[in-house]
Formats: C-alpha cells, sequence, structure tokens
C-alpha cells in the first residue's frame, strides 16, 4: 500500500482521536492546513473511502454521532482490546508527529526496537493464520545457537525495548519466550495449530513484572520508597495491582505479584532509594546482590 495512502490514515485516525469527536466541517478545516492537501477541503466520497481503509487496514472503526453530526473513534469494550487500540493510536500518534517534522530530525531522538521490523511481521502472519514457525535461536545461557525450534506462536509483547513471542514449544512440550533479537532464520511451516480454548495470552504475565514467569504464587511484595521515587513509581506503576500508603517523608507500595528475575532486576535498578520489605525472601535476595556487587568493586579498588 502507498506510503502516502497510510499517512492520511494517520492523520484522520490523529486528529479525530485529539479531537475526541469532530465535524465535517472542522476536519475539512484541519485538513485544508495539512500537508495532504493544497488547500482544497476533504472530498466526501475520499473520505467514506479513508473510512473503510482504515477499517480493514488498521481495525479502527470510525463512527458517525446522527444527534450531533460529529465523527469519533469507535473504542473496543474489553480492556485487552482497549489497550491494544490505545497503544494503536498512540504509536499512530507519534509515528505521524515524527514523519510530519523532517527538518527537525537531528533533534528527535528515538529508541532503537532491534529485529522487530524483519521477523515481526513474519510471526504475526503465522498468529494470524495459526501456523507453526521454525527458527534458530542463539540464547544467552547457551555457548551455541539452538537450529530448527518449532513452536505454536500465541501472542507477542514488547517490554524494555524488545519484542518476544511467545509460544508451545513443540519438542519441549511446553510454553517458552524468545526475544526476536536472538532469533534467525524465521519460517512459517505448513503446519496449522489451534489456540488452546482456555489460555488468554493477557493472563499469561497477569502475576509478573516484565517478561519473566515462574510457578510460585504470587505474594504480597512492598517497598518502601523515599518521596522523588515515589513520584516516578506513581506516575508508571510497576504493576496493575499497585497500591500506595502515603507517609510524610516516604511512601510504602504494595502488589501482588510473584518473585521474578524481572522484578528483581528491575527493583535493583532502583538503588538506595527504595527498599524492600516484604516478602522475607525477596529482600534477602535482594540484599544478596547488592551485597555481590559492593564486594565487586571492593576487589576493584584493591587492585
Amino acid at each position: 500500500m502507498a506510503k502516502n495512502l497510510i499517512a492520511k490514515y494517520i492523520w484522520i485516525v490523529d486528529t479525530i482521536e485529539r479531537h475526541g469527536a469532530i465535524s465535517r466541517e472542522m476536519l475539512n478545516e484541519l485538513w485544508k492546513q495539512s500537508e495532504f492537501s493544497d488547500g482544497n477541503p476533504l472530498p466526501r466520497r475520499s473520505f467514506y473511502n479513508y473510512r473503510t481503509g482504515i477499517a480493514d487496514t488498521l481495525g479502527i472503526d470510525i463512527e458517525f454521532n446522527k444527534s450531533t453530526y460529529e465523527y469519533f473513534i469507535a473504542h473496543d469494550g474489553t480492556e485487552s482490546g482497549s489497550k491494544r487500540q490505545q497503544w494503536l493510536l498512540d504509536s499512530m500518534s507519534i509515528s505521524g508527529t515524527v514523519s510530519s517534522s523532517a527538518d527537525l530530525s537531528s533533534r528527535i531522538i528515538l529508541e532503537y526496537v532491534p529485529s522487530a521490523r524483519e521477523f515481526l511481521p513474519v510471526i504475526i502472519d503465522a498468529m494470524r493464520q495459526n501456523m507453526r514457525i521454525k527458527f534458530s535461536y542463539k540464547s544467552y545461557q547457551r555457548a551455541n545457537q539452538q537450529n530448527g525450534i518449532v513452536i505454536e506462536p500465541y501472542f507477542v509483547k514488547i517490554f524494555n525495548q524488545l519484542w518476544y513471542v511467545i509460544g508451545y514449544n513443540i519438542a519441549d512440550k511446553k510454553i517458552k519466550t524468545y526475544s526476536l533479537d536472538r532469533m534467525s532464520n524465521v519460517i512459517i511451516t505448513d503446519i496449522a495449530f489451534a489456540m488452546p480454548e482456555d489460555f488468554v495470552p493477557e493472563d499469561f504475565f497477569a502475576d509478573c513484572y516484565g517478561i519473566t514467569t515462574n510457578q510460585a504464587e504470587p505474594k504480597r511484595i512492598s517497598i518502601k520508597a523515599e518521596p522523588t521515587q515515589a513520584k516516578y513509581l506513581r506516575a508508571l506503576p510497576l504493576h496493575p495491582s499497585q497500591q500506595e500508603e502515603l507517609h510524610d517523608n516516604y511512601s510504602i507500595f504494595r502488589y501482588k505479584m510473584r518473585n521474578t528475575y524481572d522484578l528483581r532486576e528491575r527493583l535493583l535498578s532502583h538503588g538506595s532509594s527504595i527498599e524492600v520489605l516484604e516478602p522475607p525472601e525477596l529482600k534477602a535476595q535482594i540484599i544478596e546482590e547488592m551485597k555481590k556487587a559492593l564486594e565487586n568493586y571492593d576487589k576493584k579498588a584493591e587492585n
């Protein structure tokens, strides 16, 4: 599809979403000021075709309110659907803003997301068809590359700038997680699969922070944060279960989560600005990791 057409789709969706609801007259005025117009309004037939294309290509419906004579974005009623649609709208809005700011390219710094362009479309296509994929994988825990891995791709997730595919490993007979930046030779096989009826992707990491999980029962986790760090946790919660107990000089944040590798790494990244209060085993693990880090610095200082 023409790049310019996609850019028009993004502009229309972003404009309507930012206004909440918008009349044809207002949309026309904004269209005449956009890069896609020579000062002319958006033809009614073109707008109709764009609405159809946006629905077919992006899965976003533009509805018309007959009582107010305004157009608006129809949002998915489910929580997971709303999150996906909001992510798409946010991404499209940012993409449209960046693409229309070529004159400021040296002043807009973007984060690099490895392998998303190369492998993500292939995996999503396999998911759409419910077909197994086959690939090679270079794990950080193994010296040699694994070849011929076959999985049934259940869903994909992005975390810390990296895309992951989660699926059922045919050889190991269990669900495993793979980072796209460590994959190569990804192909779609000719073997179909059926998604388990009781499997809900949204629930797979529901009790976890990040992309790692385990079979442990979720426990109450409490951390004490100094005022400045509390503001960051307030603005970007570690987990949906986050609850805050506000005190004069600190805050206590409580969660219901599993003790995972990603969680421990995140807590350690905050250094002395937070303190793990419970559970005891998590607190002990954090203390042990901090001791090891301090020992490493002491050894280097002695040398």
